[in-house]
């Protein structure tokens, strides 16, 4: 079809039309370029040297891949014509792929095998294998994950290596993993170590122009980082979360540049009517027969508070940690960029004013502190790491206290202070504020954070005991003080008023807060978990 003009129709993009078709002006380009130039000190852009660096490695691991699948077909006596033809090959997925990593990013990637090679054959003769080659180092497996996973360093270079074994004879080097029928007849773990680049590369299909797109999710994630919502473990949202956002914006204003998307992604996301799904395409059944998110089969789907869907089947929400409190905190966060981006592109601030962070310390005027220590670094590692996999259980606890209007957590860890702990032990703190319920008769109302606190300590030592992690020494205690005691658990510079005039346009207190300043502060609050170790 050609448009009067002798102009092309343009293709549309995403599940409804789009709000703006506008071209960028030149004023928008120097906006972008200035968003760029906020952006390096904060190390977001890579060089060209790390950059080839990572080719490199990718280019000997997919080698050493392909060397592998010979080997083994060799031993499983295929015959030496199809052994020439076997193939193999590496895929990147995540924030690589989508080509928006920062320096130093460990890269996400799948071995994709033929069918006479198994799961078992990756965990064992590969690793092997892999275990002699002198550039890598700290190799582990982790083969019972929902998602099995191999990690190590590559000369350097941090990669999660994932593992497929499709139904083809072969793997050529121009495989497309973007089709369903690949998903055929595969192992649920084959389908599910596929998803993260199946995801990734329909994301990128379905954006109008890649460029921005890329320069519009390094600011997104930046901001997100520096205002503390980057966490899909603790219920914020993750990577590919913010990258679908992105990718809606981009769609709805298929011509604009980055400073413009970053304004839009606001103005966009500050008006979503959540529980409605944030879509990149109308979801398609393919007969396979997996579980997709459909809130009108699945009962459970309907309790998802900020549904944001992976538009590769089978589709899943990729936010289903998203509880009442992040939610509310995101939600004012992403009314606050617009108040920023507003002032921006007015010229009455600069860039730098998006990427500051919140006084998460001044912001509240209750806060529970979570210890978390052990007695040797290696178990200490090991502990956090269960332990932070489970803060939103002690969230959800403190969510649904009668008493309580908001629990949020700082997705930042901090060492524990000389003071608080014994000369040898290795320990992690977090910290949750807390906004208590304005009550009628304060005077008269105990709130007791015991029981909510003591269910969560059981919760994470049963798990601990139940795949044998529970080493001596392993503790964990959750604590309530109040804002004018942190200065026991932090260095002083956290906790320091800041000068009086950041409250006026200081980050978004949300707003049960802002209307009742001295809430929750007659009211006494019990609540420790010292007492309380198994």
């Amino acid at each position: 079809i050609t448009m009067p003009g002798g102009q092309q129709p343009q293709k549309h993009y995403g599940i409804t039309s789009a709000i703006s078709l506008a071209p960028p002006r030149e004023i928008d380009h120097q906006y972008t370029n200035k968003l760029c130039d906020a952006m390096k000190p904060f190390g977001v852009f890579e060089d060209e040297e790390e950059l080839n660096h990572r080719l490199a490695v990718l280019g000997k691991l997919n080698n050493f891949v392909k060397e592998w699948i010979a080997e083994i077909s060799e031993l499983k006596n295929l015959p030496p014509s199809a052994i020439s033809c076997v193939g193999g090959k590496i895929f990147t997925f995540g924030s690589y792929r989508l080509g928006v990593h920062t320096k130093g990013a460990d890269i996400d990637a799948l071995c994709v095998a033929p069918r006479h090679v198994e799961r078992s054959d990756f965990f064992q003769s590969f690793f092997e294998k892999f275990k002699q080659h002198e550039e890598i180092k700290d190799l582990r497996a982790v083969e019972d994950a929902f998602v099995p996973v191999i990690k190590f360093k590559f000369d350097g270079i941090e990669i999660d290596l994932l593992f497929a074994r499709l139904a083809l004879q072969s793997i050529p080097d121009n495989l497309d993993l973007r089709g369903d029928s690949i998903l055929r007849n595969l192992d649920i773990r084959c389908i599910r170590s596929l998803n993260g680049c199946r995801v990734t590369d329909e994301i990128l299909y379905l954006v109008p122009n890649k460029e921005n797109f890329r320069l519009t999710l390094r600011a997104i994630k930046l901001w997100a980082k520096r205002r503390g919502i980057y966490s899909n473990m603790l219920g914020f949202l993750g990577g590919v979360s913010w990258a679908m956002l992105v990718a809606r914006t981009c769609q709805l204003y298929p011509n604009a540049v980055a400073a413009t998307l970053v304004h839009k992604f606001f103005l966009v996301f500050s008006k979503w009517e959540w529980p409605n799904p944030v879509l990149l395409k109308q979801p398609e059944d393919s007969n396979l027969n997996l579980p997709v998110w459909d809130p009108r089969v699945n009962p459970s789907d309907r309790y998802h508070l900020m549904p944001i869907i992976t538009p590769a089947y089978p589709q899943q929400n990729s936010t289903y940690n998203v509880s009442t409190s992040t939610r509310t905190i995101m939600s004012e966060e992403f009314k606050y960029g617009l108040s920023v981006t507003d002032e921006i592109l007015q010229g009455k601030a600069e860039w730098s004013k998006l990427f500051e962070p919140p006084n998460f310390f001044q912001k509240y005027k209750h806060y529970i502190v979570l210890t978390a220590s052990a007695s040797t670094e290696e178990n200490h590692l090991e502990w956090i790491g269960l332990v932070e996999s489970k803060i939103r259980v002690l969230v959800g606890n403190l969510e649904r206290n009668e008493y309580i209007t908001l629990a949020h957590v700082n997705p930042q860890s901090f060492p524990g202070s000389k003071e608080n702990r014994n000369e040898n032990d290795f320990v992690s703190m977090w910290f949750i504020g807390i906004i208590f319920k304005k009550v009628e008769n304060a005077e008269s109302v105990n709130i007791d954070l015991t029981y909510d606190i003591q269910s969560f300590t059981d919760t994470v030592y049963r798990q601990a005991n139940n795949i044998n992690m529970l080493k001596d020494g392993m503790k964990i205690e959750a604590t309530h003080v109040k804002k004018k005691q942190l200065h026991q658990y932090l260095p002083p510079e956290l906790v320091v008023s800041p000068p009086k005039q950041v409250f006026v346009e200081g980050s978004p207190a949300p707003s049960a807060a802002a209307a009742a300043p001295d809430q929750g502060m007659s009211i006494p609050v019990i609540g420790s978990s010292e007492s309380f170790f198994p």
